[in-house]
Parts: C-alpha cells; sequence; structure tokens
C-alpha cells in the first residue's frame, strides 16, 4: 500500500543489493528509455498513481499522488499529457516465452479455450492457431482475444474475425483510453461480436468491491444489468473470486442479477431491433442461417418453450444464439468438445448425444432425457433444428 508523497523507484533490476527500500519491479528493458520527467504512471487503471521526478539509469524515481495497493504483475501504463505513450513498449511480444510453456502445459491437458492478453493485430491469433494445430492434431482448443488496448481498437474487426470469441478487458483498456469512452466502447465490441458471429466475454471490475464486501454497490449492479441488456454472451469474475473474500456471493449476485434483467427483457416482449448482418461463407452454411433467424422469429412470435437444435460442429447452435430468442435452447451434438465449448454462448444448453439419420429417434430420446431432468413436460411447444437435415419442425412434446 502507497502513500501520498511517497517516492518510489520503479526499477527494471530485479536481483540488486542496492536497491532502495521503497522498490517497483518492472518486467521491461525499455521502460527507462520511455519515461520522462513529468510522465505519470498509472497502476491497474488507476488503482495508483505517480508522477515521474527524474531517471537514474535503470531506475526511475517517482511520487505517489494517488495513494492506494500494488499488486504482483499489476499493468503500468504511462501517460504524458493527457495520451498514453506508446513507443518500445507497444512492440513488446503479445506472447512471451513464457506463455508459450503455458500453452504447451494448455494443449497437453485439453483445455477448450486460451485467452491471449494485449492483442494487437489479428496476426498473433493466427499464429497461434497454427501453432496450435501443429502441435496437437485433431484438436479443438478456441482462442479468445483480450481487447484492452488502443492497438487492438484500431484492428478491433479483424481480431474479431480471426478469433473463436473476444473478452472485453475494462480494466486495462480504461487505462488506455479516457473513461468516459469505456461505455460506448464496451457496446461497439459486443456488438460487433454479435452481428460476426463471436461469443464475448464482458470483464473486470463488475462487482469489484466484493472483494472486501459481501454486498455490491447499487452501480456495479446497474453495470452488470446493462452488460446483459447489451446482450453479451457471458460475464467474468476476476479479482472477486481469484483474491476476494467472497467468491460464491460475488457469483450468486453475478447469477441473480443476470437472471432477474433477463426476465424483465423476455416479459417487456423487448424483441431484438438489431439487424444481423450475414456471415455465410458458403450456400450450405446460408441456408443455416436463414433457419436460424426463421426459428428465432417463430420462437418469440409463437411463444415456444424451447428451441431444441442438431448439431455436429456447433455452428447452428451458435447462429441460433446470436439471434438471442426468448427461450432456452438445447443443443445436442456428438462431440464431446464441441458440448463443452458451446457453454460460453448464450442461452444455451448444450448435451453430448450420438447422433442418429433419423430425426424421429432423435427427438424421442431428447424428450426422454429432458423430462427426465424435468427441463419440458408434456404439452411444450418446440422447434426443432438440425444441421444434419437442414431442418425445422414445430411440435408438442408427448
Amino acid at each position: 500500500m502507497t502513500e501520498d508523497g511517497e517516492v518510489w523507484t520503479f526499477s527494471v533490476r530485479s536481483s540488486d543489493t542496492s536497491l532502495p527500500d521503497r522498490i517497483i519491479h518492472v518486467n521491461y528493458d525499455g521502460f527507462a528509455e520511455d519515461v520522462k520527467a513529468g510522465d505519470e504512471l498509472f497502476v491497474d487503471g488507476g488503482m495508483a498513481r505517480f508522477q515521474v521526478i527524474e531517471k537514474l539509469g535503470p531506475d526511475v524515481k517517482c511520487r505517489c499522488t494517488d495513494p492506494g495497493l500494488v499488486l504482483p504483475r499489476a499493468n503500468l501504463t504511462i501517460w504524458r499529457d493527457g495520451s498514453v505513450v506508446r513507443e518500445r513498449n507497444a512492440m513488446l511480444p503479445t506472447i512471451s516465452s513464457k506463455d508459450w510453456i503455458d500453452i504447451d502445459f494448455g494443449i497437453a491437458e485439453g483445455v477448450d479455450f486460451i485467452n491471449v492478453s494485449f492483442v494487437k493485430s489479428a496476426e498473433v491469433i493466427n499464429h497461434l492457431k497454427s501453432y496450435i494445430t501443429a502441435r496437437s492434431r485433431g484438436s479443438d482448443i478456441g482462442v479468445i482475444a483480450k481487447i484492452e488496448s488502443i492497438d487492438a481498437l484500431k484492428n478491433l474487426e479483424e481480431i474479431i474475425r480471426a478469433s473463436d470469441g473476444v473478452m472485453v478487458a475494462r480494466g486495462d483498456l480504461g487505462a488506455q483510453i479516457p473513461l468516459e469512452q469505456v461505455p460506448s466502447i464496451q457496446q461497439k465490441i459486443v456488438r460487433t461480436c454479435r452481428q460476426l458471429n463471436k461469443p464475448v466475454i464482458v470483464a473486470s471490475q463488475l462487482l469489484e468491491s466484493m472483494i472486501e464486501y459481501p454486498t455490491p454497490t447499487r452501480a456495479e449492479v446497474a453495470d452488470v444489468s446493462e452488460a446483459v441488456r447489451q446482450r453479451a454472451d457471458a460475464l467474468m469474475l476476476s479479482g472477486e473470486s481469484a483474491m476476494g473474500r467472497y467468491p460464491e456471493k460475488a457469483l450468486s449476485v453475478l447469477r441473480s442479477v443476470s437472471l432477474r434483467i433477463e426476465k424483465w427483457w423476455r416479459e417487456e416482449k423487448r424483441h431484438e431491433a438489431l439487424e444481423l448482418q450475414d456471415v455465410s461463407s458458403s450456400f450450405s452454411d446460408k441456408i443455416s442461417e436463414e433457419i436460424c433467424n426463421s426459428a428465432a422469429k417463430m420462437a418469440n412470435d409463437l411463444g415456444v418453450d424451447a428451441v431444441f437444435v442438431y448439431t455436429k460442429d456447433g455452428r447452428m447452435a451458435s447462429l441460433l444464439s446470436r439471434c438471442r430468442p426468448d427461450c432456452p435452447i438445447f443443443a445436442f451434438t456428438s462431440s464431446t468438445s464441441v458440448r463443452r465449448r458451446l457453454n460460453l454462448q448464450w442461452g444455451l444448453i448444450p448435451f453430448r448425444l450420438s447422433d442418429s439419420d433419423d430425426m424421429e429417434s432423435n427427438l424421442n430420446r431428447t424428450f426422454s432425457l429432458l423430462k427426465a431432468r424435468g427441463m419440458v413436460q408434456s404439452g411444450d411447444l418446440v422447434i426443432a433444428l438440425s444441421d444434419m437435415l437442414q431442418s425445422i419442425q414445430v411440435m408438442n412434446v408427448p
């Protein structure tokens, strides 16, 4: 914890006995060359703030102007004359040598997704995907791009297209753009992901006060509600669950607020007004997309109780989720990895089920499965889609 007016030394030296007591280690060598006297240093987007006094070789002396907590692996942003300094720092590799070791571990363990921090362009995403493919034949590991820098915003659409999903990392992003721009940028990223049919996660500081307190602020509840209204696929806790005192309560708050807002959305019949662009790359995909668009509209107009989608690769389930129908979507696939990955997308409740060419058999098995779990009941009106047959049916559960 820092105090107002204290002088601290930021240094790239990590194991020197001559270092002063109040020291903060910086892990990029060009730091001392990039800063100038008078620059402001923001720790984790403003959790603490320092002003540069002088440079002494690899050391930089700074005075604390906004006291706060400086945690290990905190992000450091340099500001000069009201703008972020982007010099050699902007050229640092997005994936470090240590990261490649962690990536190999993740591949060996069969993780579902790998998140890439501080993505600057689609190139790093494509490079990582090629690496994963080469190291694990037949692997289905997805790559999530964390949008948290000015560079990412300049290349936003190409990054989203290259990725298997996107995270709006508002903490670090808010350290690189004016705070008042964060809400509009968040909405832009969520909408762009929706248009390009990529799942989007809103993260960072959703319930920040619950790191220390058992209840959130009402402003935090409103913030969570806005992310839900924007129709993000997922919300993610960070410090609240990683080091907070009330991780289970934080998760419970996140769930209850999300459920209430989505219920209110359905009660008010606030059906989607967003015009979705065509994302099909082939005529077959176009048919699937049109089926999903029609199914979502029918679901809302008819007030169906659920939509069933039978899919091999998950694409039809993903297209249906993109339409945000006002009912649960039960997705059935024979692939374990596809089933796990579909959990990330809005409204999908995925199951692994060995498929059959006989649609009637598939329906009967899934009706029995969901009735036994209390998820549907006899008489419910459902819509059933299949990407194998490219079909759509409306029926009552027997």
